[in-house]
């Protein structure tokens, strides 16, 4: 079990320090869907998803799956499918995990609001490939490629998101 910690612009464990960005929001005691704001505490990684016609399946500590041309994550609170995984199409509110950007290329899952399932509480708080100009994120951790990569590799178990 590995765990690192997200604190200015810095997501560091195992001997790496990644340069990594949050929500634009910055980060939250109080997370609520949409506020842009990563949510403050220990994540739990709780698997990963990659894109396996982009990269090859990462070395990680937890459950690994092929993300799906139709997988999605819901994100409207009025769902019964509040921050889970659907299959798309789906004619609540949601992200496509495919995505042509490379943002999700691998994502890992982070235990937010997850058990139980608290609607507004905030969704698809993900570790994930940051955007190329590393812009701030809707609330998740985002690293480069490599990085992501690396801390998987180093065997990364969970995020501790510091103010």
């Amino acid at each position: 079990m590995v765990e690192f910690y997200y604190q200015n612009g810095l997501l560091q464990g195992a001997e790496l320090r990644l340069r990594a960005v949050c929500g634009r929001a910055g980060v939250s005691g109080h997370k609520v869907e949409g506020d842009g704001a990563t949510p403050l505490g220990r994540l739990e990684l709780l698997r990963v998803m990659y894109r396996a016609d982009r990269i090859r399946p990462p070395v990680c500590a937890v459950p690994l799956e092929p993300i799906g041309k139709f997988d999605g994550w819901c994100d409207d609170v009025a769902d019964a499918a509040y921050n889970r995984p659907v299959s798309l199409p789906y004619p609540a509110r949601h992200e496509a995990l495919w995505r042509a950007d490379g943002v999700y290329d691998v994502i890992g899952v982070l235990g937010w609001n997850l058990a139980p399932v608290v609607p507004g509480r905030g969704s698809a708080i993900f570790l994930h490939v940051a955007a190329a100009d590393f812009a701030p994120t809707a609330g998740c951790v985002a690293l480069a490629l490599r990085d992501v990569l690396a801390a998987l590799a180093a065997g990364l178990t969970g995020v501790e998101v510091r103010a």
